[in-house]
């Protein structure tokens, strides 16, 4: 069995690498997917596709029709999709690829620190399984093939 997991959230650290190595130490059979995480790249890919934009707000508009094209597609082709919350910043696409995944009918795995409990109650309901951090994530993908 080989499993491919879109690592939703926040593109400010790199959480997602540390993961991906964790998971290969681990020999894990998974392939990892997920949104556009050089941010310039992802700012500017509508006008890389469609050309200048007449203003900032077009700029987004394009760029956002691009990056969510990609997260539809990667999202629909993986078998589970890992949400991950941070404290420090602002985590709308979190909660957007959140919700996609619970439309999508895809096994949802949240993560997010203690302190964000309370604002993200009504998710973490919904999620199959929540934890705090990426490490313990990782380990609820590695207990799916224990095979004790």
């Amino acid at each position: 069995m080989h499993l491919t997991v879109y690592l939703a959230g926040q593109i400010h650290d790199d959480w997602r690498q540390k993961l991906k190595e964790q998971a290969s130490e681990k020999q894990l059979p998974i392939d990892f997917v997920g949104p556009m995480e050089n941010h310039d790249r992802s700012d500017n890919i509508g006008e890389e596709i469609l050309g200048e934009q007449p203003g900032p707000v077009f700029k987004d508009d394009a760029a956002s029709q691009m990056n969510n094209l990609r997260t539809r597609v990667l999202m629909n082709k993986s078998d589970v999709v890992l949400a991950l919350f941070g404290e420090k910043y602002k985590q709308w696409n979190s909660a957007m690829d959140a919700g996609m995944a619970l439309a999508l009918d895809k096994p949802l795995i949240l993560v997010r620190p203690e302190p964000l409990h309370h604002p993200l109650k009504e998710l973490s309901q919904k999620a199959q399984v929540t934890v705090e951090t990426a490490d313990q994530a990782l380990e609820a993908l590695a207990y799916i093939f224990d095979k004790e």
